[in-house]
């Protein structure tokens, strides 16, 4: 199985701090979101990473190149100025996504979380919901910037108890089949389908923060005891 860590943002509210690098290079606890990351797909067996990019993309392969000298192999899905939103930059990917699975997983690369990715190796693996689905995805409690919510557990009423999305799932690649190339957006789609119960859900209460502003970036590396923020 493979994962896609999605890279391609701009990063606009982080400026000045994006100004010359892609949001998931931004240090947290000593090194980059995105690295934070590789390590935890790498624990979790997964060594096949896809990196889509954007904004100053050049950064990113400058520093991991080709992924070896991290235990892992890295394929880049270079995007148009501006990207292609979430959605279109993995049916972009696809072709290299599911090359040997028809799952992968997906992982926002500006948060910051320690969400074991094993666990959706063994939906995958095992009986569990997400393997009867075209999609899993893992939910947080609502962070003070976003306080209403954006999604509901699967099992509940649409207009209930929300929740917000934490970036992380696993797809099936027919959850992508027929949309067309281009600017597309993830979260229309999965909230068609939860309706339509293709996709199941899970709340992760452990560690997990958006670094979506500079003070949110500040304020997650006073708390792990690091100064460095850019």
């Amino acid at each position: 199985m493979k994962a896609i860590i999605l890279s391609a943002g701009r990063g606009k509210r982080m400026m000045p701090l994006t100004a010359t690098q892609p949001k998931p290079m931004l240090k947290v606890a000593g090194k980059p979101l995105i690295e934070h990351h590789i390590e935890r797909l790498k624990l979790a067996g997964i060594t096949e990473v896809v990196i889509n990019l954007a904004w100053h993309g050049e950064v990113i392969k400058h520093y991991f190149g080709d992924g070896s000298h991290f235990g892992v192999n890295i394929t880049y899905s270079d995007e148009p100025e501006g990207g292609l939103e979430t959605a279109g930059g993995i049916i972009q990917a696809l072709p290299l996504l599911c090359q040997d699975s028809d799952r992968f997983v997906v992982i926002n690369g500006d948060v910051f979380t320690d969400y074991d990715v094993r666990s959706l190796i063994q939906l995958q693996l095992g009986k569990a919901a997400a393997g009867h689905c075209e999609a899993h995805i893992v939910l947080v409690e609502n962070p003070a910037h976003n306080p209403n919510g954006d999604f509901c557990l699967a099992h509940q009423p649409l207009n209930q108890e929300q929740y917000t999305f934490s970036g992380i799932g696993i797809y099936h690649q027919c959850f992508f089949a027929g949309l067309e190339h281009g600017f597309v957006k993830l979260g229309p789609l999965l909230r068609s389908a939860l309706a339509e119960h293709r996709v199941s859900t899970e709340l992760y209460l452990g560690q997990w923060d958006d670094i979506g502003t500079p003070e949110r970036l500040s304020a997650i590396n006073k708390k792990l005891g690091y100064s460095d923020v850019g």
